[in-house]
């Protein structure tokens, strides 16, 4: 099946994205400034434009205080990058404080374990949206599966510079294993529209959060013009394709 090559790519980038080390160093590598751009791009141009179509949808089916509510699926792109920031936070005050007392360039256990139970959450909710996009065509699992593998790609490389040596022998294997977690539960259960829409919207609020985080730190030296290559060259293919 074709939304089970895409989790198995998607999990392979997990395993292997510390290979790459043509990645690393000061200043940040290009291409990792062109992937984020590229996810970011796939976020404004095709999933936050299918959210405002599903909007209506959403709010029909909310019920209780919820359909009190306006923009049901903006609230939860919001949340998704409200958790991840206050994710990024614990990690990184860890890390800080550890270095500080100890000498050593990792975050602490229960950061780690905080930081690799919400990727894996994370990675599984991607996977188990593969279906559902392969359904809608294989050109949209196609560009939905390279923006991910790039986002995924972007994401180790900040998990490996908090978690180091944890991450390489621990927390790369738990990420690929969420991937394919997430897609073999959505070819046991078949999850309604309304689902997929909420998981689609915390995704986006997850997605942008995730790339910025990793692009605007100074320390970073990022590359803002293989960011803007990448987000508007991503953006233009997704509009005539």
């Amino acid at each position: 099946m074709e939304s089970g090559l895409a989790a198995v790519t998607l999990a392979l980038v997990h395993v292997l994205a510390g290979k790459l080390r043509f990645l690393e160093g000061i200043p940040r590598s290009r291409w990792l400034s062109l992937a984020g751009g590229i996810s970011v791009a796939y976020v404004f141009a095709r999933l936050l434009p299918e959210l405002a179509e599903a909007q209506e949808r959403l709010g029909e089916s909310a019920g209780g205080v919820l359909a009190r509510l306006e923009h049901h699926a903006y609230l939860l792109a919001l949340a998704g990058l409200a958790i991840f920031y206050g994710v990024e936070r614990a990690t990184v005050d860890s890390h800080d404080r550890r270095r500080e007392r100890e000498g050593t360039d990792a975050s602490a256990a229960p950061a780690f374990w905080l930081s690799i139970s919400s990727f894996a959450f994370y990675t599984g909710l991607i996977g188990a949206t593969l279906e559902d996009e392969a359904d809608a065509g294989r050109r949209t699992l196609v560009l939905f599966t390279f923006a991910m593998a790039l986002h995924f790609l972007v994401n180790d490389y900040g998990l490996r510079e908090h978690h180091k040596l944890a991450y390489t022998q621990v927390g790369r294997w738990l990420l690929a294993g969420a991937v394919a977690a997430g897609w073999m539960l959505s070819q046991l259960v078949e999850v309604p529209e309304t689902a997929f829409v909420a998981v689609l919207a915390f995704l986006a609020g997850g997605v942008v959060l995730n790339v910025l985080k990793e692009e605007l730190p100074e320390g970073r030296r990022s590359r803002f013009s293989a960011f803007v290559v990448g987000a508007a060259g991503y953006a233009l293919l997704l509009q005539v394709v």
